[in-house]
């Protein structure tokens, strides 16, 4: 959000203007116990118990750092779930791999992960699935906790009302483990994922260094589990799908051949993407169906009373007058047709007035327009907030909705279920863009496109499916429809959009039609290979 932090404008040195973080640095919370005369009966040490993993590694997030040397060790826990009225066992190992630089031989980064295996199918049949979140600067807990593993994060999405520090984790109906073995593992810098000497973490912040350690990690993970002859997909939310393009086109020319992608929340052109620059310099074409929807959703603007209509007419008008007369105001001032402004506000309900000033709207500036008194949601602009409320105080408060319960959990699940402790604090989120090297193919900002059409170009079998929300004011859906439409009818990319955020999965409705729409395209590529 994938995950995706609270939104802010940085400009990089030389004025490039990059993305903000994903996720500001957020401290775990701790969970205090109550009284009683008796203290109640205390397990056993984690490290006592079987299975168990106290890694006696000290990890660091810091620019600079390095481990020293690394080793490979995994807790090793076995699990019952119900699944579908059935029992499902499986197995669920946290732990490091080594990751050894593809061109030099050189062990380069300690990968954190943590995998769940389940089923007697040969390696040949049953699938492995890699989960990632974005940022830069994000681990993965949000796909981990909150979309498909076995265990899930309760959080009653959208409602406004936080779920606790110390979140309900509850057997997760929605888990593609019966589909796929899933394997979530923290980018570099983060979780208790660290580069090793003489490299640093820093060296590793960037577009294609960071997918170039991906890539190691996955063959490593391949060759340590035997599952060399398994069917690969890649899962990559917001930042992670850029990653995921450029990672399939690596692994592809490493020869490893990769089933499947599935692209969450995907920004995969940042040139494309107007919330990316200062106002007036990017058309924002993609984002007109967004507001459409946020505005529709809010009950702002005359707009038809069927959603569908709303999408259809909006991703049409966007196309149309909106493309044509926004791209002469920013070429040369040109101001817009009064038609063009009566349509802005019926779909959004801003006024003409307002369209007039700033007809090139960035995501910001209608966020701060759009409910007066009321602070919406970057990632889910469903979710509002009144001005100077707790929510509202970090910016978006559909991500302060859930930032502390997830943070405040994953520690306590990693010690309590996995049996994986370490020495010190796992890294939810790390502030790494001011030394992120976003440069990619010769362009100042990533479109890895090219990437994704590389990678379909060496395994024309590939499959692609892109899962968007509505109300997603960071990743906008249409936007990405136009991204990957540079793919040609012929790449054959499944498109899911959804009534839902940036995080779509939160959402429990959601979630479920996420499941059955996966579950489609894990069975259509087995039948097409």
């Amino acid at each position: 959000m994938a995950h995706q932090a609270a939104a802010r404008q940085s400009r990089r040195p030389g004025g490039v203007p990059h993305l903000a973080g994903l996720l500001l640095a957020s401290t775990l919370a701790a969970c205090g116990g109550g009284g009683g005369s008796d203290p109640a009966p205390q397990p056993p040490p984690v490290a006592a118990l079987p299975g168990s993993y106290a890694d006696p590694v000290g990890y660091s997030g810091a620019a600079t750092s390095a481990l020293a040397s690394a080793q490979e060790g995994a807790s090793k826990v076995q699990a019952r779930m119900t699944l579908d009225g059935k029992q499902l066992d499986y197995t669920a190992s946290a732990g490091h791999l080594t990751a050894t630089d593809l061109q030099t031989g050189q062990p380069a980064v300690s990968f954190f992960y943590v995998a769940y295996t389940a089923g007697a199918q040969p390696a040949t049949q049953r699938p492995v699935t890699f989960f990632y979140n974005g940022g830069p600067g994000s681990a993965s807990i949000w796909l981990h906790l909150g979309a498909f593993g076995p265990r899930r994060l309760a959080t009653n999405f959208p409602a406004t009302v936080p779920p606790p520090a110390a979140g309900q984790l509850v057997d997760n109906q929605e888990t593609l483990l019966d589909h796929s073995d899933l394997v979530f593992v923290d980018a570099i810098g983060t979780g208790y994922s660290q580069a090793i000497a003489p490299y640093t973490n820093a060296q590793f912040w960037g577009v294609d260094r960071d997918a170039q350690a991906f890539r190691d990690f996955i063959r490593r993970f391949l060759v340590a589990n035997n599952r060399q002859a398994s069917p690969v997909y890649l899962f990559g939310e917001s930042y992670g799908a850029p990653r995921t393009a450029v990672l399939a086109n690596l692994l592809e020319s490493a020869g490893v051949r990769v089933a499947g992608v599935m692209l969450q929340s995907a920004a995969m052109n940042y040139n494309s993407n107007c919330g990316m620059f200062n106002p007036g310099q990017v058309s924002c074409e993609g984002y007109i169906p967004s507001y459409a929807a946020v505005s529709y959703y809010h009950q702002n603007g005359s707009l038809p009373s069927d959603f569908s209509s709303v999408l259809q007419q909006t991703r049409a008008f966007a196309a149309g007058s909106y493309r044509s007369e926004v791209n002469a105001y920013i070429a040369s001032g040109t101001a817009p047709s009064g038609a063009t402004l009566a349509q802005l506000q019926a779909y959004t309900g801003l006024s003409t007035q307002t369209w007039r000033q700033d007809f090139s709207m960035t995501p910001g500036g209608y966020r701060a327009r759009l409910l007066p008194g009321q602070v919406i949601g970057r990632y889910d602009a469903r979710v509002k907030a009144p001005g100077g409320s707790a929510l509202a105080a970090g910016g978006d408060p559909s991500l302060t909705l859930v930032n502390n319960a997830f943070v405040g959990t994953i520690h306590n699940y990693l010690e309590t279920e996995l049996r994986y402790t370490a020495s010190t604090p796992y890294i939810s989120s790390n502030n790494v863009l001011p030394q992120w090297n976003f440069s990619h193919d010769g362009k100042t900002l990533p479109d890895t496109i090219p990437d994704l059409a590389a990678a379909l170009t060496l395994n024309p079998a590939l499959k692609v499916m892109a899962m968007s929300g509505y109300h997603d004011l960071a990743t906008p859906f249409y936007q990405t429809e136009l991204d990957l439409a540079r793919l040609g009818a012929g790449a054959g990319v499944q498109i899911r959009n959804y009534d839902s955020g940036h995080m779509s999965y939160l959402d429990d409705r959601v979630r479920r039609l996420q499941k059955a729409d996966l579950r489609a395209f894990y069975n259509s590529v087995s039948v097409a290979q």
